[in-house]
């Protein structure tokens, strides 16, 4: 693979991943708005329960201290007081459990929004009714019913594009739905076919609370018939505190007290520390559990009241055009309020965030963490893979000059076969029959080893499965070395001690084993070879050993010898021959026979391979 693919690859990569992370920052920043939208509604329900509570405390104070003054009167009229005090509290309850409820319901659907979105951003969902889904879908005899096609059209954001579609060639009985679960299908499409060739099914709840609707339907209709309820003549100061609590003003008109309340200053009518109180009360019910400011103000926005919380010692830093929550005080009194409650919080960013990381930082991370990762993996795949491009070019540069050498020997050989007076020498003819017969051989060799390499990568190379003595096969395969090894003026010393030898295996594969080890020994040794030839018993196996005392190599060479077309680099010395294919073959066949093969080696200070067989009698069967 060129450089210049390679970088392309990479920059491509490197562009989906900065997509990755841009949609991941959309994602968070739609979340963290949507966080934030539902924060300002609880606080702003909180701020309005404080209000009504302020109000409702103001009225009850004031109608205790008028209760002292009027005991007899009070007494009197207490069934009266009591019966519509009742009708208050029940109104008062009704509306605390219709804005719990509706906070329940407004909930659900927020959850439904968010488990929905997170489908349609995962798989291309298609929404289906519960009816289809009972009548085929869930049936596995009308599955086959189902027919899920992509089509061109107007969809359903009335664009033209595509979208599926999804019915049934046959009209059978409906089933009613045996619940309200929302469900999708997910379509799996083979391009450029527009049938589905397969589908799932996912299911989410129901996309609207209806049982917590239809409680705050009840709840509502509660109130509406205790707010038409008529109630008793007023005769006394704390009747009139009831019609208040029922929303009734036409009667405060007919009585002093509601005028009494509204001439008292604002400060008077305020208790600033009870209003931080239930302030942190009702933000902690709402599960807001943060630092806040709080402000009281008159109708001419003159401060009456400032107060603050820290929440777990934090600081109170001051913020540059904070968002301030405020709630009207006191809307009862006629005219506008007379006073507004105001609040803000220095961390608001801080209290959303942390809301959101429990879930969602840990997920991101999580996802960005696997994305690098495949990254990563993916370039590590491309420089292996343009290493071994290298490597195989190389093999066939060394294969060429390899093959190079013995045709170009039969050439010259061939062509002085043809002059007369070659010819007609019978040992010089002789000669060089000899001469070609051996470069035929040896080109022949070089073929069969490569052929032998292709064999074993597409796994269709023979392997004979018969008894076979290694000390027999060991002395046959050194005997025909001994010209090789006389060549190199070598010292080859035998200690076949091995007592059990035999073994399941392939006599012609395992004598290629014991030659090509002996062959690298041979190859790699500096000056004169002094080889090292031994078998052995350990256990129930038997070891063959071959060491020498040549080149050696190092930790980081010794975890390549057994990859393909790999060869120890000789530095400017090029009197070794090879493929690079001969420890791999070995590898192979050793691991197809149940065995395995280690090496030792020492820079400079020699090589040792050990082959370990199972002997025949604790031998596993191989299928």
């Amino acid at each position: 693979m060129k450089k210049r693919s390679i970088a392309l690859i990479i920059w491509l990569m490197s562009i989906a991943l900065i997509g990755v992370m841009a949609m991941q920052y959309y994602f968070v920043r739609e979340s963290f708005i949507k966080e934030s939208k539902l924060f300002d509604e609880e606080v702003k329900a909180s701020l309005s329960a404080v209000a009504n509570k302020i109000e409702r405390q103001e009225i009850y104070d004031f109608a205790r201290e008028q209760e002292r003054q009027n005991q007899e009167k009070f007494r009197i009229d207490q069934e009266r007081i009591q019966k519509n005090e009742k009708i208050l509290a029940l109104q008062v309850q009704y509306q605390d459990s219709i804005k719990t409820l509706q906070r329940i319901a407004f909930q659900h659907t927020t959850n439904f929004n968010k488990l929905e979105t997170a489908l349609n951003q995962q798989f291309p969902a298609v929404f289906i009714n519960n009816e289809f889904f009972e009548t085929y879908l869930r049936r596995k005899e009308y599955k086959h019913l189902v027919r899920i096609t992509l089509e061109q059209g107007l969809t359903a954001d009335n664009t033209i594009g595509e979208f599926t579609r999804i019915d049934a060639i046959k009209v059978i009985p409906p089933v009613k739905p045996k619940d309200d679960s929302t469900r999708y299908i997910i379509p799996v499409f083979a391009p450029p076919a527009t049938n589905a060739i397969a589908y799932q099914i996912r299911t989410l709840p129901p996309k609207i609370d209806y049982r917590t609707l239809a409680k705050i339907e009840a709840l509502e209709i509660k109130l509406h018939n205790l707010r038409n309820q008529k109630l008793t003549d007023a005769a006394t100061l704390f009747d009139t505190i009831a019609i208040l609590g029922g929303k009734k003003s036409s009667v405060i008109a007919d009585v002093a007290m509601g005028m009494e309340l509204s001439k008292r200053p604002l400060a008077e009518r305020i208790n600033g520390k009870r209003t931080v109180d239930l302030l942190i009360h009702e933000l902690h019910e709402r599960g807001i559990k943060s630092s806040f400011v709080m402000e009281i103000k008159d109708f001419n926005k003159i401060p009456v009241f400032q107060g603050f919380y820290q929440f777990n010692n934090e600081q109170l830093e001051e913020v540059k055009n904070p968002l301030i929550y405020t709630a009207r005080l006191f809307q009862g009194d006629r005219g506008n309020a007379p006073g507004e409650l105001s609040i803000h919080f220095p961390n608001k960013g801080g209290i959303i965030a942390e809301t959101m990381g429990y879930w969602l930082f840990p997920t991101i991370l999580a996802l960005l963490a696997l994305l690098i990762g495949c990254f990563a993996y993916t370039l590590s795949i491309i420089f292996k893979q343009k290493k071994m491009s290298e490597m195989k070019t190389d093999f066939i540069n060394n294969m060429t000059h390899e093959f190079k050498t013995p045709v170009a020997t039969i050439m010259i050989a061939s062509e002085s076969l043809r002059d007369p007076e070659i010819s007609s020498d019978g040992k010089r003819v002789n000669k060089l029959a000899n001469i070609i017969y051996d470069e035929n051989v040896r080109l022949g060799s070089h073929i069969e080893r490569v052929l032998n390499i292709a064999r074993l990568e597409k796994e269709n190379l023979k392997i004979e499965r018969v008894n076979v003595h290694i000390n027999s096969l060991a002395n046959a395969v050194l005997e025909s070395m001994r010209l090789q090894m006389d060549k190199a003026e070598g010292t080859l010393n035998i200690d076949i001690a091995a007592d059990n030898d035999l073994v399941v295996g392939d006599e012609l594969h395992l004598s290629n084993v014991m030659f090509n080890l002996v062959d690298n020994a041979i190859k790699y040794s500096k000056g004169k070879p002094e080889i090292t030839f031994r078998t052995f018993n350990r256990g129930n196996n038997i070891v063959i050993s071959v060491a020498d005392k040549g080149m050696g190599m190092t930790k980081d060479q010794q975890e390549k010898i057994f990859d393909q077309f790999y060869r120890i680099p000789t530095g400017n010395i090029h009197n070794v021959k090879g493929f690079g294919l001969g420890l791999s073959y070995v590898n192979d066949i050793v691991k197809r026979l149940n065995g395995k093969i280690t090496v030792k080696s020492e820079k400079d200070k020699g090589t040792q391979f050990e082959v370990t067989l199972p002997l025949k009698n604790a031998s596993k069967e191989v299928a």
